[in-house]
């Protein structure tokens, strides 16, 4: 049972109920699509959304390693036209206007999409769909480059989503699609990038299957090193025969077959993962506290409210988190009520430890917070296992 993981708390909502829900997974023996139930309507936790991609400088250096290998790759300019589905802050789409290439967002989150907007990316205010697809299409143009990027796990029909996307395709153009991949999820105990918004989990199996079944061929596909591990899939019309298939598809079709995500005991190993991941994290936890230390939380992403809530670990363990979005400072974690501080809040108080709750980034942060060791302070991660940072 998890609150929805982006539903920040102001210091007046603490004494109010909070709406928990099943993090319920299932997987399809047909197809192998890994699914949660739609306990929540998307409308109730896009709306308003506390998520920004460009508060994450790896991340914004992703999108534009992206970018400019898409213009070189499909030779984007000023003559193309260029959506992104879930646009989110403009983060990707700057670098397609910086480049002069026609581009615009489709955001439902109206805060988010502001954001966007004053950087000088258009942006479209409404959920992708079988509907508003052709209707977009028919107003602003399709599109030669559709971009998908985290977006697919976060629409609970994912055929009507697809249908969107087609609709707004030119006849010879491209979608890409990134998304964690299920074979790394399981293999990592990755159990905290499952959570409410997030209703689907993909492997090349089961992507292929849903774009087959809307008309579109997926003809490349990339490992990734994002999100512990996603792929980034090429699709375009089914029938087209601009863009030949490369051998990486039937590769990494190959891999996850002999892996056993074709096979639903695959699956089923993935919960004794979980358990242990669990009582590593805090067997530390307990250990660390009992030895006087201190210990606080670096970020407050989704992925560290499922984490947290199925650990059951509250401010008596974590004393309290830091985050660079101003839009969380101030608040609070859902569920567990620890607070959430400027990353000043770290030198001001010098804990003994600093839990990296955004794991995926721990490169990036490590970085970040050298300084910790200026008092002797250590840095630990929580996945796969829980782990002291050298």
């Amino acid at each position: 049972m998890s609150p929805l993981c982006e539903s920040f708390l102001a210091p007046d909502q603490l004494d109010q109920m909070e709406p928990f829900y099943p993090l319920a997974v299932s997987v399809c023996a047909g197809c192998f699509l890994v699914q949660l139930p739609a306990y929540v309507q998307p409308e109730a936790i896009f709306g308003e959304y506390a998520y920004f991609s460009s508060y994450s400088d790896s991340w914004l250096h992703h999108a534009e390693r992206y970018a400019e290998a898409m213009i070189e790759r499909f030779g984007l300019d000023s003559r193309s036209s260029v959506v992104e589905a879930a646009s989110n802050d403009g983060y990707l789409l700057q670098y397609f206007v910086k480049r002069g290439i026609p581009a615009f967002g489709i955001e439902p989150a109206a805060n988010v999409a502001k954001v966007a907007i004053e950087k000088g990316v258009p942006t479209v205010v409404q959920f992708l769909n079988a509907t508003t697809g052709p209707a977009i299409g028919a107003k602003r143009g399709k599109a030669d480059l559709l971009i998908g990027n985290n977006v697919l796990a976060q629409v609970p029909d994912v055929n009507g989503f697809l249908q969107g996307c087609k609709a707004l395709l030119k006849p010879a153009g491209v979608v890409t699609m990134e998304c964690p991949h299920l074979a790394r999820l399981i293999e990592g105990s990755q159990f905290d990038t499952i959570y409410h918004e997030h209703f689907s989990y993909f492997s090349l199996l089961s992507t292929r299957s849903m774009f087959a079944r809307q008309g579109l061929t997926i003809f490349d596909v990339e490992e990734l090193p994002t999100h512990g591990g996603s792929l980034r899939v090429y699709g375009c019309h089914t029938g087209c025969h601009d863009y030949p298939a490369s051998e990486r598809v039937g590769a990494l079709q190959a891999e996850e077959q002999r892996l056993g995500l074709g096979t639903v005991d695959y699956y089923l190993t993935f919960r004794a993962r979980v358990h242990a991941a669990k009582r590593n994290l805090l067997s530390f936890l307990i250990g660390a506290r009992e030895a006087g230390k201190r210990v606080a939380g670096y970020g407050a992403p989704g992925k560290g409210n499922t984490l947290l809530n199925y650990c059951g670990i509250r401010s008596d363990m974590l004393e309290y988190t830091v985050d660079r979005n101003p839009y969380k400072q101030g608040k609070f974690l859902p569920g567990t009520h620890i607070p959430i501080y400027h990353p000043d809040k770290l030198r001001e108080t010098r804990p003994d430890y600093v839990l990296i709750i955004p794991w995926n980034l721990k490169d990036e942060i490590a970085v970040q917070l050298a300084y910790v060791r200026d008092w002797g302070g250590r840095l630990v991660v929580p996945i796969p296992a829980t782990e002291i940072l050298p």
